[in-house]
């Protein structure tokens, strides 16, 4: 068993304290008799979060910062084939217009509707298209592009950007300005759009941008059978909601981390990868004996003490 938990701990002092305050009984037993095989090292400005870098990983899947071919890597799991083409992700977006910066909601707000979200697409694609980019649909929040110049393109993870300014996001890379005026045509196209309309009349959002990420050249991809990713931890994290991710991380002690204390209690190798704003860490059961155990169990971290240091 492999359990991967994105977004176990952010820098907001925030979220230190709540972490201070928060029993997790059931990941200390896990711990306990568990011994640290790997750490990826970054920082919080990276264009690829810890947990995206660690799922690579597992995958197999390889790239410089913010040039892992997630797009093509999604485009087949929705049934698109990539073949040899450049493909990047195009995640419909809110841009929220502050008093001093733009900054990105989190797309799930949005509640997106398959239909919905075709025709908005079908609105937009011919900007794209006249620049010869190729258009496809995933899924509510996944569309795709392909074009050439999206090989070596490295871009911001959306987790990156929600909540912060758009603009510190955006690579310094030739090709950024296309999509930068891509970005600013479709806002202008959606502003007066009908399908906006009808989504301020039902209290909804209006779609008024998008985000580029994810963009190569498509890898073949292992798929572990083992492999277990809970992003429970994801929405209070992004929205600052503290309560809310303290009631996840409740419910992740209930739930995936008592399974993995069970399956380690009937001795079973697990593995567990713990993802927070700079570093990611992976642990496995120790099966040494129990004097390189104990002699090794004194000079770890507390479970607090380890995710506050991610």
């Amino acid at each position: 068993m492999h359990l991967l938990i994105p977004h176990a701990c952010a820098l907001a002092e925030a979220c230190h304290h709540t972490l201070s305050d928060l029993d997790l009984p059931v990941l200390s037993q896990l711990l306990a008799r568990m011994a640290v095989v790997e750490r990826s090292e970054g920082d919080e400005y990276s264009y690829s979060p810890p947990h995206e870098r660690a799922l690579a990983a597992a995958l197999g899947l390889a790239g410089p910062d913010g040039g892992v071919p997630w797009a093509a890597y999604w485009a087949q799991r929705d049934g698109i084939a990539p073949g040899d083409l450049a493909w990047g992700l195009l995640t419909p977006a809110h841009w929220h217009v502050g008093t001093d910066q733009v900054s990105m909601l989190d797309p799930q707000a949005l509640q997106l509707d398959a239909a919905q979200s075709r025709e908005i697409l079908e609105a937009v694609h011919f900007l794209f298209e006249s620049e010869g980019w190729a258009l496809a649909y995933g899924a509510p929040t996944r569309w795709y592009a392909a074009h050439e110049s999206l090989a070596d393109l490295p871009t911001a993870s959306p987790d990156r950007v929600i909540g912060r300014n758009v603009d510190a996001w955006m690579p310094d890379h030739p090709q950024a300005r296309l999509v930068r005026r891509l970005q600013n045509e479709v806002q202008m196209l959606l502003y007066t759009h009908e399908v906006n309309d009808r989504r301020a009349e039902r209290g909804l959002l209006p779609v008024n941008s998008f985000w580029l990420s994810g963009c190569g050249l498509a890898q073949p991809a292992a798929e572990p059978p083992d492999l277990v990713v809970d992003e429970r931890l994801r929405a209070g994290l992004l929205t600052g909601d503290w309560a809310a991710w303290a009631d996840a991380w409740r419910e992740l002690e209930r739930g995936p981390l008592a399974d993995a204390l069970a399956a380690q209690h009937r001795g079973e190798r697990v593995r567990l990868t713990l993802c927070g704003e700079r570093h990611a860490v992976s642990l496995e059961t120790d099966t040494r004996g129990w004097w390189a155990r104990w002699t090794s169990r004194r000079s770890r971290q507390a479970p607090v003490a380890l995710l506050q240091s991610l």
